[in-house]
């Protein structure tokens, strides 16, 4: 299993389109989808009212999401078979989380013969089998979407973070599917229904010169750079066209199911990830 694609609803598709390929340097490929590894595309964009996230798909191989539809059957947890062509996939299935962010099960997304060049990410990007990178929902129950991620579609658990961030009270838990550290994480309600979401970079250099990219074009930096005790990712956060946010990074953990065992940890990050407000506003 991997974290698929996203799809993201936005009043401004103009302004996605140069975030997306100007400032993170994923390629355009026609229909409002983005290419950022060998599978045809990672993300889509479409024109809406929400400025939100539309929909997480989660590929999965056809075993896997047989037996993920028998659990869900056996919960009760309604799981609808729609259009694969839509997503130019082999399998289908639609279905919402405790929290009601829309999920789609997949199997069999396209892939391309072409390696994947950017001209902005000239080390690409750790995606392929790993998936697409990993992202932060809202979860006002968390004790639910753990039931639903970990019990019925096979999640597993990597760790806890828990802990004050300047003021704020954080209860992160930590999921992966596959090798990435963590592809799934949620702690709490969010104002929109995704926090963020990250993109890993084959070389620490391309973090720098995205965090430049996202200066020139005047987007809001959110953490500053910095790395993180879990997954010991080196990187910043920025705000999105949509209002939430994208982590850029580098250097990213992989698990082992073999020997790894899930661990709390009682700080967000080793040093870094200091919003900028907070620490360059103070009086001197």
């Amino acid at each position: 299993m991997q974290l698929g694609f996203l799809h993201f609803e936005t009043r401004d598709p103009g302004a996605w389109d140069a975030f997306l390929t100007d400032v993170l340097g994923l390629s355009a490929v026609g229909g409002g989808r983005y290419r950022m590894d060998d599978h045809a595309w990672r993300f889509q964009i479409t024109e809406g009212p929400t400025d939100d996230l539309h929909t997480v798909g989660w590929e999965m191989t056809p075993d896997e999401l047989s037996a993920a539809l028998s659990r869900l059957d056996e919960a009760g947890v309604p799981a609808t078979p729609t259009d694969p062509a839509e997503r130019g996939v082999a399998q289908r299935v639609y279905l919402r989380d405790p929290a009601g962010v829309p999920v789609e099960l997949v199997t069999g997304m396209a892939r391309v013969d072409s390696p994947f060049q950017s001209e902005r990410v000239r080390s690409g990007f750790v995606a392929d089998d790993l998936g697409l990178g990993h992202l932060v929902i809202t979860a006002p129950d968390p004790a639910a979407s753990r039931r639903f991620y970990e019990g019925l579609l096979g999640f597993r658990l990597s760790d806890h973070i828990r802990c004050e961030y300047y003021g704020y009270p954080v209860d992160l838990a930590f999921f992966h599917v596959g090798p990435r550290h963590h592809s799934l994480a949620f702690g709490g309600p969010q104002r929109k229904r995704l926090h963020h979401f990250m993109l890993e970079a084959r070389r620490m250099d391309d973090v720098g010169l995205a965090w430049d990219r996202t200066i020139r074009h005047g987007l809001r930096i959110m953490q500053t750079l910095g790395r993180h005790p879990n997954d010991r990712m080196f990187s910043f956060y920025a705000q999105t066209p949509g209002g939430f946010q994208v982590e850029v990074g580098w250097g990213g953990r992989e698990i082992d199911d073999e020997d790894w065992e899930p661990m709390t940890y009682d700080r967000i990050s080793e040093w870094g990830h200091h919003p900028p407000g907070a620490v360059f506003g103070r009086e001197r």
